[in-house]
């Protein structure tokens, strides 16, 4: 377990469209005591600030937002299609009421103090650079009204990749 190869971004080619829009992800932050997992299928990966960066959404209600705000780094993991069930039981049952991770039978793990996932096949280690709610005043109106109804406006986190863990599965 934990055995990993660390790459470079250009070692990295993976399409972010399917990994990210039909995979799926797991945004995970906290720290060696306390850690909470959500899965995601909307952001991105480029570059800004002359660094690789990943972008990434959270509803302000989700809990795992407040570990992302509260700690420097998370990580992204990304697992295979045998994991999808796993990936929908993450992204459906909030951390605040059961100890979801546990649940999963998911290990978690931690690269220099940020936690991720031994089963993923990829994991970015990622350092905020920015964040930022995002405003109705912006979007066209068909998007405010289709995707919040609620105005439950997505957070925007834009953070440097500054590891990228290929797992070395046994």
């Amino acid at each position: 377990m934990n055995n990993y190869k660390i790459i470079s971004a250009e070692q990295f080619r993976k399409n972010p469209f399917q990994l990210i829009g039909k995979d799926w992800m797991l945004i995970t932050a906290g720290n060696e005591d306390k850690a909470n997992t959500m899965t995601a299928s909307w952001g991105g990966l480029g570059v800004m600030y002359g660094k690789n960066v990943a972008y990434i959404v959270i509803r302000p209600q989700r809990y795992t937002r407040e570990f992302v705000d509260r700690e420097d780094t998370f990580s992204l993991s990304f697992l295979d299609k045998s994991y999808r069930k796993t990936l929908n039981y993450l992204g459906t049952v909030s951390g605040r009421n059961e100890d979801k991770i546990t649940k999963s039978g998911l290990t978690l793990v931690h690269y220099e103090g940020t936690p991720y996932f031994d089963e993923a096949n990829h994991v970015l280690i990622c350092k905020k650079l920015f964040r930022q709610p995002l405003s109705s005043g912006v979007l066209k109106e068909e998007l405010n009204n289709t995707w919040y109804r609620n105005g439950d406006h997505h957070i925007l986190y834009i953070a440097e990749i500054t590891n990228i863990l290929r797992i070395n599965q046994q």
